[in-house]
């Protein structure tokens, strides 16, 4: 079996599948770095332009003036009442903030490490595994090398489980890759401290409101591993889906193409379609786990933690048993 899992990891190392995603990881992590530094100081300029002052470092007059502005916002009569409740809650955690002198304003390799994984578990992170996990059936189906694999004396389901293992340890080393890059280049514009900063983590959104009782501060590094865990468990999820319809269909393009569709197509159901209570049951819907730690608006009523691992696991283990049972049942060898 370990011998099978290592044939099928280097498969995937030689189709240079994870310098690809090096590659795409190296350049948007970049990107975002410096984009971020730049809005962050666009950000604290416009706050100290509206207090009256060039400049400030002093961090709570930002945060007072940010709360004032959203106020604003809030009673604008021009803003849709649609953006309204996430403004509130938006609001109540800056207060939250300025009340456990908390700094949101604050910058440094730690912090972008965690939201860069915060805002790629919904949709970047899920491409670059689809991109790992899109062929590994259906390109053997298709060039035939299964059938190789399949005339010696081996269980087609230690076939199937060693390409499952062989994807769930290369997912560890892409989130691993994630994280060192994301912590080496942004300490460039950051600087390479802040693991020990204090986080608020655990606030619950009810309705517009934001419940704060159940709110602890902990330091970023142990609130990054908690992000990196739900990135994985979310990663182990969107990879067995594609396992699955790698299973079944036969045409790499056709697989990662039907993922793809299906990753974007739910969040255009989240925003557009967020009253139909189906869609609470898409596991595309269900991704943003990380918004429950920070306590952002979810955009699908009814919904929270427990639920969202709940769906995402019912999703896995079908898929899973999808995958065996049609593989098992298959008549590849024709």
């Amino acid at each position: 079996m370990l011998r099978l899992i290592e044939n099928e990891v280097f498969k995937i190392i030689f189709k240079k599948r994870l310098l690809i995603v090096f590659g795409i990881l190296l350049v948007l992590i970049t990107a975002f770095a410096y984009g971020q530094d730049n809005s962050l100081n666009r950000t604290k300029a416009r706050l100290a332009g509206r207090i009256g002052i060039t400049a400030s470092t002093d961090w709570k007059k930002l945060c007072e003036q940010q709360i004032i502005d959203l106020k604003n916002r809030l009673e604008s009569p021009y803003g849709h009442e649609e953006d309204k409740p996430a403004t509130r809650v938006r609001i109540e955690q800056l207060q939250y903030y300025l009340e456990n002198n908390i700094n949101p304003l604050d910058s440094s390799a730690a912090k972008f490490t965690t939201q860069f994984m915060e805002q790629s578990i919904f949709l970047f992170l899920p491409l670059l595994i689809i991109i790992l996990a899109g062929d590994i059936v259906s390109g053997e189906a298709a060039n035939g090398t299964i059938k190789l694999i399949l005339t010696r004396n081996i269980p087609r389901w230690k076939v199937l489980l060693s390409k499952l293992a062989a994807l769930l340890m290369l997912e560890i080393i892409v989130l691993l890759m994630a994280a060192v890059i994301s912590a080496a280049v942004s300490g460039v514009f950051f600087g390479y401290g802040g693991w020990t900063a204090p986080v608020a983590t655990g606030f619950r959104v009810i309705g517009d409101r934001l419940e704060t009782l159940g709110v602890v501060n902990v330091p970023q590094w142990q609130y990054a591993l908690m992000v990196y865990g739900l990135a994985y468990f979310v990663s182990i999820v969107v990879g067995t889906v594609s396992f699955m319809i790698s299973v079944l269909v036969k045409s790499t393009s056709a697989s990662i193409g039907v993922m793809m569709s299906a990753l974007i197509g739910g969040n255009f159901l989240s925003h557009f379609m967020s009253d139909w209570k189906i869609t609470r049951y898409l596991f595309m819907v269900n991704l943003r786990l990380t918004d429950y730690l920070a306590g952002s608006f979810q955009p699908v009523a009814g919904i929270n933690m427990a639920f969202s691992v709940t769906v995402l696991s019912v999703w896995a283990v079908a898929a899973l048993a999808i995958s065996f049972v049609y593989f098992m049942r298959q008549d590849i060898l024709v």
